[in-house]
């Protein structure tokens, strides 16, 4: 997937990285481009900034699709999915966003339009969902994204 790609090449990361490696490159380059460092000029101030912002949005991201952060979620991903019902949907270039009644919040990976569109005029979507979704995409928990927590 792209995205994921594209979030490691920011950190110089590969597909084998775990999430100890992930933390370890992730402290070592923002040591490195921390805003605070950079106080000679406004222009080199704010191109740290902006490295900085992509440094942890790539290591946010790379995280939370992480299969170690999979494992150590599953129970509470699995109860969600089984138990609580879609509250609301959204879906913007391959990425679904399901809002559950639980108060969580998954984001799809990578689902076709077509999936899409057979879950909006599925008559019973969370079964739809359970069946062709849940299990067949990569995503991630956005709640505490959101929520701020």
């Amino acid at each position: 997937m792209k995205r994921i790609e594209r979030h490691r090449a920011i950190l110089g990361v590969d597909d084998k990285a775990t999430l100890g490696d992930l933390k370890k490159v992730y402290r070592k380059i923002m040591m490195e481009w921390h805003p605070d460092k950079f106080q000679d000029s406004e222009e080199s101030k704010k191109m740290a900034e902006e490295k900085s912002t992509k440094l942890i949005v790539s290591y946010h991201f790379l995280v939370s699709v992480h299969p170690e952060t999979h494992e150590a979620t599953l129970t509470e991903y699995t109860t969600t999915i089984n138990e609580a019902s879609i509250d609301d949907f959204e879906f913007k270039s391959e990425i679904l966003r399901v809002v559950f009644s639980d108060g969580n919040e998954y984001e799809f990976y990578g689902v076709p339009k077509a999936i899409y569109v057979k879950l909006v005029n599925s008559d019973t979507p969370d079964r739809f969902a359970r069946r062709h979704i849940y299990s067949n995409y990569l995503y991630r928990s956005t709640s505490k994204i959101v929520g701020g927590n």
